[in-house]
């Protein structure tokens, strides 16, 4: 039976962005210790009137590869210094010269994000995947 209030929560849940329902999925995942995936093959099936919503996976992880470096170089050598910690201005220099690269096999989104913004920024082509 469903308790007092279920159809406020539901009401709630379908107004939501997909990014935050996204988000709900993963508290939910990481509160009960289950996928969303177990918790749906375990729920009873919906109602023929009811259509369930999809929820849209986001990556948590970006592939950041530098396609090309554009017309100023020496831009994209500077941003990637100031992205990358630690990286030599050789190391900057061979990466943006041998085009497409990668720079980053498993950055965090926010951190891929913002890769992504400050080499276009400077004049680059870059790839998230």
């Amino acid at each position: 039976m469903a308790f007092k209030g279920m159809e406020d929560i539901v009401k709630q849940i379908s107004e939501l962005s997909v990014k935050d329902l996204a988000a709900l999925i993963k508290l939910l995942e990481e509160e009960f210790g289950v996928s969303a995936a177990a918790m749906a093959t375990a729920a009873p099936a919906a109602s023929a009137g009811q259509a369930a919503a999809p929820a849209a996976e986001e990556k948590a992880e970006y592939k950041v590869t530098l396609q090309d470096s554009g017309a100023e170089k020496m831009k994209v050598i500077k941003a990637l210094r100031t992205l990358i910690q630690g990286i030599s201005i050789v190391d900057a220099k061979d990466k943006v010269e041998n085009a497409p690269v990668v720079i980053a096999e498993a950055a965090p989104k926010d951190e891929a994000m913002k890769m992504k913004d400050e080499l276009e920024k400077a004049g680059a082509k870059v790839e998230l995947s």
